[in-house]
């Protein structure tokens, strides 16, 4: 496992063998929601050994719709997330959407992650480097593995080696995605760690009704053709009751679907390494 990876990891005690995960809400709805959804899947990492980083954004600006749900206020929610982090011992990430949000956010997270539509934003990922916290750049659903090496070498440029790249999936007409499982270990080849988005690779975008669609009974198969190729890690979005959840209930895992998930991704992590 990478150095920065074991730095960010050091508060938990895990077999380094192990993927990781980033997983947590899609947004941060409430503190109750947060606390609930990250006491729970800590305790299940504990228990098998897996490196886990909370993640909740604190604003999500990507929305098709205007009537959609962006957050409860941007210090607000950050707040939170680092209270979480701090309850729990925990790593924690959200993203950015511009550059001058890069500063303020990294004061309250360890990971900036930066979103597939913004990841050849030359400027965002300057800005995020700048802060010396750990990157994660999603790929773009309209790029390549191979693609990824300009986002990589941006970040490197700018002074910073704590890079991770992450996997959600590739445009397949105007509604739907599809996983080119070719580009883990295409991206790995730029010698950073790669980790399978399993909910967003899911998602079906452009819905004529304005919100986000998903395919979250395939979460596990994903999953597990991720571990299978060679993935670092894992990202799962999840909620108590996905149905009520304020952003992309469509493609989150319940919550108490989690650990059956996780166990059985430990024992393939252990056929294939």
């Amino acid at each position: 496992m990478e150095k920065f990876l074991k730095d960010l990891f050091s508060n938990q005690q895990y077999d380094d063998k192990n993927f990781f995960l980033i997983a947590g809400p899609c947004v941060v709805e409430s503190e109750e929601l947060i606390m609930e959804v990250a006491d729970k899947v800590s305790s299940i990492c504990k228990n098998l050994g897996i490196p886990y980083v909370f993640k909740s954004s604190y604003r999500k600006a990507n929305r098709t719709s205007l009537s959609s749900f962006t957050g409860i206020g941007d210090e607000t929610a950050l707040a939170l997330v680092k209270k979480t982090g701090e309850k729990y011992k925990l790593p924690t990430t959200s993203d950015i959407h511009a550059h001058d949000e890069a500063a303020p956010a990294a004061k309250y997270v360890d990971i900036l992650q930066i979103p597939a539509f913004l990841c050849r934003q030359t400027d965002l990922l300057i800005a995020a480097a700048e802060t010396g916290k750990v990157v994660n750049v999603k790929k773009g659903q309209f790029l390549s593995g191979p693609a990824m090496k300009f986002a990589v070498e941006k970040i490197r440029k700018a002074g910073n080696e704590k890079i991770i790249l992450t996997e959600r999936g590739t445009t397949f007409g105007y509604q739907d995605l599809v996983v080119d499982y070719r580009n883990i270990p295409w991206m790995k080849e730029h010698g950073v760690p790669v980790v399978m988005d399993c909910t967003h690779s899911l998602q079906q975008p452009n819905q004529t009704s304005g919100v986000t669609g998903g395919n979250p009974t395939l979460i596990g198969t994903v999953a597990k053709a991720a571990i299978a190729t060679g993935a670092d890690g894992l990202f799962i979005e999840t909620h108590p009751n996905p149905a009520i959840a304020k952003s992309d209930g469509a493609n989150m895992l319940k919550l108490d679907l989690l650990e059956n998930l996780l166990k059985e991704l430990v024992r393939l992590r252990k056929a294939v390494i």
